[in-house]
């Protein structure tokens, strides 16, 4: 498998790259245009993904990025092209926090995400994007307290991106969570 090329970018569109390393042409889906510019010396890190039809790689700009497309695509009913969207629309710390809230609404707004397969990567993915340090029950707890005083989700979902990477008890990160409310 191809791990990551490193090369000039050669040509590119909305969703590929061709990326010159070693006078070889590599084609790789890639969904963040804006990072482009011709000549530009790169490294995507790729997944190579092999059909009955088809060979094709998918590029990333980090490896966390990567991470998280591998175990979106493990989820049933979700393709490479479909989770490289979803990639290119959220940040990778926005996508762990929507589904370690279980955010449904920002999961479904996605390109080509409906509501059973929103469900389903809630279902899949919910407690195993985040290290096992017990902060994301916590933030579990702080969505549902602020969504049981009525919050909103567009409310709740900027605070609880600031949140990912704060320490505290439950009732701590509620409190801090009021407060940006309130601003």
């Amino acid at each position: 498998m191809i791990g990551f090329v490193r090369g000039k970018v050669h040509a590119f569109g909305p969703d590929y790259v061709l990326i010159d390393a070693g006078n070889v042409g590599y084609r790789i889906n890639f969904y963040h245009p804006e990072e482009l510019r011709k000549d530009k010396e790169m490294i995507i890190y790729t997944y190579q993904n092999v059909r009955e039809d088809e060979i094709s790689l998918y590029g990333f700009l980090s490896l966390e990025e990567y991470d998280l497309f591998t175990k979106l695509i493990s989820v049933k009913g979700l393709g490479p092209k479909i989770a490289s969207n979803i990639l290119s629309r959220a940040s990778v710390d926005a996508i762990i926090t929507a589904i370690e809230i279980g955010d449904v609404d920002f999961i479904r707004n996605m390109p080509g995400i409906g509501k059973k397969t929103a469900s389903q990567i809630l279902l899949d993915l919910k407690g195993k994007l985040v290290e096992s340090d017990d902060s994301s029950e916590e933030l579990k707890d702080v969505a549902e307290a602020l969504k049981g005083l009525g919050y909103k989700q567009t409310e709740i979902r900027p605070v609880m991106k600031k949140l990912v990477n704060e320490k505290g008890s439950t009732d701590e990160l509620i409190r801090k969570a009021l407060a940006m409310l309130m601003k």
